[in-house]
């Protein structure tokens, strides 16, 4: 076929000899989460000149395969001067975004001036929306959001994607009604429902939280590996938050997370991201039991390097999966090869990301048992929030505010340990946890507030599921 010029999905003009990059279909898989992404590196196949092809096949490549990203670059770039404007400036963003010095700040504005061009560009929004997600700036995602809002209101994802830095802001109301519109455009939206069950989460409406997400489940069959066992762990999360027995967690966890690996398309490192931050939460609320054989198989997997430096999140969680199983080798050298790629950061990159490595240490020291050194490493005025530049989201992050609570706790600070719990009871006081945590603060100090605070963890629990089968 002729090469001629052809209208991506938003409407902006691109030169392709194949129909692929104008098929609805190509471009929603992204926005979707949707399991067959990886076609995208379908249409450099079918039109190797064409410069939106490679562009977005780097950007889809660039986390696993650096080098293979690096190739689709350099096939675009003698292409580029006769390419359309549209195509000139998404290959001028992208290959900055997906360089290996690249200044955070600096693609963030590349991406905020060329949607100031090309608003519908959704694509190009969700790589703004993860880039702000990484450098832990929702402040910035929000305004850009609501910018491109005017002209995508027809748009179920751009209301999904306003959703997630209002919810991590805080600002729930507004939270939840741009989820519910992304949800009345299209309910299979999973980011809308994924959204939408934060807020409820955050708000402690954990049966409602449930009810949704179980009754949209049916439609997650073809999401990625992420998403898919991203959206059962919340499920997970608000059983176990709300006080439900551990078997409704052993069920998500068997069948709905760890089964994924089944498929013969499953991306092992995204399961392990979601099957690590659950045991977690077990563990932290000494409910490892009948999870010791589940953890130790997941660590096994964890061995391999393969999986190693692939998110910030992930290899935390790993050197703590590694550390709790007694494999402190492979742990230490986990922590030692994040130091090293820290230390060939530019300064400003690496000076944020020293959170990250004193949360790797935390955890290690945490998992051996020495609360002493966790407690020193995460500093007198440790507040989770404060590290979600590792990549986590503020359900996410928060175990660690729960290790933190534990650790002053286990080392005998249960006088600062009440103050702590109690500033978390400020913001959420319907988490039984949280209570059971506050019972065993003033059982240490012999306070005969410990029974009240017992009473109220037993009511919560009983309330949350009370007419749950």
């Amino acid at each position: 076929m002729d090469k001629g010029v052809r209208c991506v999905r938003w409407g902006y003009e691109i030169n392709t000899s194949t129909p692929i990059l104008t098929s609805i279909s190509l471009l929603m898989k992204v926005l979707s989460y949707g399991r067959e992404r990886k076609v995208i590196l379908e249409a450099p196949l079918h039109d190797d000149h064409c410069v939106l092809a490679n562009i977005l096949a780097a950007h889809f490549i660039s986390p696993s395969d650096p080098s293979r990203a690096s190739a689709y670059i350099q096939a675009a770039r003698p292409y580029v001067e006769h390419a359309t404007t549209y195509e000139q400036k998404s290959f001028e963003v992208v290959s900055y975004l997906i360089s290996e010095d690249r200044d955070d700040d600096m693609a963030f504005e590349l991406h905020a001036g060329f949607l100031k061009k090309y608003p519908k560009d959704l694509v190009a929004l969700k790589r703004a929306q993860i880039l702000c997600f990484y450098s832990a700036r929702p402040d910035l995602f929000l305004g850009l959001a609501q910018e491109v809002l005017p002209e995508n209101k027809d748009e179920g994802y751009a209301y999904g994607m306003l959703a997630f830095p209002l919810l991590e802001l805080g600002r729930m109301a507004e939270a939840e009604a741009a989820a519910k519109k992304a949800y009345e455009i299209n309910r299979n939206d999973s980011w809308a429902h994924h959204c939408l069950c934060h807020v409820l989460q955050y708000e402690c409406r954990f049966k409602e939280a449930v009810e949704f997400m179980e009754e949209c489940s049916a439609s997650w069959a073809s999401l990625s590996s992420f998403m898919y066992t991203h959206n059962w762990w919340h499920v997970a999360l608000c059983y176990l938050e709300g006080g439900s027995p551990i078997g409704k967690v052993s069920e998500i966890y068997d069948h709905h997370i760890w089964k994924e690996l089944e498929k013969s398309d499953a991306v092992p490192p995204e399961v392990y991201l979601n099957a690590l931050g659950m045991i977690l939460r077990l563990d932290v609320r000494d409910s490892l039991d009948g999870f010791e054989d589940r953890l130790k198989i997941l660590s096994d997997r964890l061995t391999d390097q393969a999986c190693w430096y692939l998110e910030w999140h992930l290899d935390i969680l790993t050197i703590w999966a590694l550390t709790k199983v007694g494999e402190t080798s492979k742990a230490q050298k986990l922590l030692d090869g994040l130091k090293f790629r820290t230390s060939r950061m530019n300064k400003k990159k690496r000076k944020l990301m020293q959170k990250g490595i004193r949360l790797g240490e935390a955890v290690y020291e945490y998992a051996r048992g020495n609360y002493k050194q966790t407690l020193e490493l995460l500093g007198p005025d440790f507040d989770a929030i404060d590290y979600k530049i590792i990549g986590a989201s503020d359900e996410q992050i928060d175990v660690f505010g729960e290790i933190w609570c534990k650790a002053l706790i286990l080392n005998g600070q249960s006088s600062t340990a009440m103050e702590v719990i109690k500033k978390r009871l400020e913001n959420r006081d319907g988490v039984p946890f949280t209570w059971r945590l506050l019972e065993k603060s003033y059982a240490m100090e012999g306070s005969q507030e410990a029974q009240s605070a017992a009473g109220k963890a037993m009511e919560l629990e009983a309330y949350h599921f009370k007419s749950t089968a």
